[in-house]
């Protein structure tokens, strides 16, 4: 059984996107170190707490998938509907969040580079000037 697990979390690992602007902030990257770190042995790895690992998977997979987003309520007690003519749950009626940004204004924002610039922006005078003539790395000043 630890084999099949491991070898759904490897499907998981291959399918979840891996964003190149968000260098060493990416939750695919992080999955992927934690399935490495878990699955030492491979399919040899022997699991400690079963339950627990599927209800991990199952709650990555539930991300993954964007469930809650595209979630039907057919099949609910509630719900008359059959599968095909039910509703999303929760729908998006655009594609922005409270703040009125874009997915693609987000992703500009997070990404590695802008962050590094709005650091960047963020020094005093005085410290840039000591950055740009100074032989010694700003690291090296701090010790």
């Amino acid at each position: 059984m630890a084999a099949a697990r491991y070898r759904r979390f490897l499907r998981l690992c291959e399918e979840w996107p891996v964003e190149e602007t968000k260098r060493q902030r990416d939750l695919g990257a992080v999955l992927r170190q934690r399935v490495a770190q878990a699955f030492r042995q491979g399919e040899n790895t022997q699991v400690a707490d079963p339950e627990a690992c599927d209800q991990m998977y199952e709650s990555l997979l539930r991300i993954h998938t964007n469930y809650y987003r595209n979630k039907c309520t057919a099949g609910n007690i509630f719900c008359s509907l059959s599968s095909s003519d039910c509703p999303v749950k929760y729908p998006r009626l655009k594609d922005t969040n409270f703040t009125g940004v874009t997915v693609e204004d987000c992703r500009m924002i997070l990404a590695t580079d802008i962050l590094k610039q709005m650091e960047e922006m963020k020094k005093g005078t005085w410290r840039k000037l000591r950055e740009k003539f100074s032989a010694k790395k700003p690291e090296e000043d701090s010790k």
